[in-house]
């Protein structure tokens, strides 16, 4: 799960918010490596996609990068359709936008007009800049803002979250979206949700994150006033981005350090998507949309 910069977050040891300055800079010092990755932009996506076939054996690094930014985007779409509703001139908060990827992504696929929320200032004029490369500066203004202290009352009619929620206290961040969304606004969020509780220890020690489960996410919904609409199980079709990214990794690596016959290093990062993969494949982790509506 290629986590982003999210907001107000929550210390996996402690469960109580960690500073913005240190959240800023972990962020900070990982734009450079997200953008090598999966640069170089405009649309830049730190999160994880959707791949309905076996990837083909052999792939250059090159395509690896296309295929993977390919999935990306598939994942969007799936949101995008999952609401039922038109885009277009729709006021949507993007919470925990990164370099912005699914701001841009809905400003210029479906002329939304994006409110692009990040805590990390080094990447607000990177969003802007590739927001002024597909001419989308009208549509896309960037928030240097913790998601709980986001200003207004009754005023987007979305809200959407990819990978970002599992860093959020979820019940106060729930009520504070209620607050934020018009009456009959939508919520949608994509994440991975703890199957089995073994998993969480190392899952939040690795993505520096605090996974939850599903009922744990709608009870918090439904207290505050927001209600389940749509679930959608997605983790089997995310099981082969995660080879998709074990692949890319190892071309890297071979990359940057010749091999010695017979033996194949493996890498934290590799193992660590592996442990992932092998929690979707067997249930031990989820991965869902969620679209959450606000009570009239």
């Amino acid at each position: 799960m290629n986590v982003k910069p999210a907001l107000a977050l929550v210390s996996p040891a402690t469960g109580g918010r960690e500073p913005s300055e240190e959240v800023s800079s972990y962020y900070d010092a990982k734009t450079e490596s997200i953008l090598r990755r999966y640069g170089p932009g405009p649309r830049v996506h730190y999160h994880t996609g959707l791949v309905d076939d076996m990837p083909p054996p052999g792939m250059t690094e090159q395509a690896l990068r296309v295929r993977i930014h390919d999935a990306q985007e598939v994942l969007l779409r799936e949101m995008s359709y999952a609401v039922g509703e038109s885009w277009a001139g729709k006021r949507v908060m993007d919470v925990g936008c990164g370099l912005g990827g699914s701001s841009l992504y809905w400003a210029t696929e479906h002329r939304a007009q994006m409110t692009a929320v990040t805590i990390v200032p080094s990447h607000v004029p990177w969003i802007q800049r590739f927001a002024a490369q597909v001419g989308a500066t009208d549509r896309v203004r960037v928030l240097l803002c913790d998601a709980l202290e986001v200003p207004g009352r009754d005023y987007f009619d979305r809200v959407v979250a990819v990978e970002s929620s599992c860093y959020l206290p979820r019940q106060a961040w729930f009520h504070h979206v209620h607050r934020l969304l018009r009456p009959g606004g939508t919520l949608l969020l994509v994440d991975c949700f703890l199957g089995r509780p073994e998993l969480a220890s190392p899952f939040n020690r690795y993505w520096h994150t605090r996974i939850g489960t599903t009922d744990e996410y709608l009870r918090a919904a439904s207290l505050a006033g927001l209600e389940l609409e749509l679930y959608q199980d997605l983790a089997y079709r995310t099981v082969n981005f995660w080879t998709l990214t074990m692949d890319l990794l190892a071309r890297e690596q071979e990359a940057q350090t010749p091999r010695r016959p017979g033996i194949i290093p493996r890498s934290v990062s590799q193992r660590e998507h592996l442990r992932l993969q092998q929690g979707l494949l067997d249930g031990g982790l989820q991965y869902a949309l969620m679209v959450l509506r606000r009570k009239r």
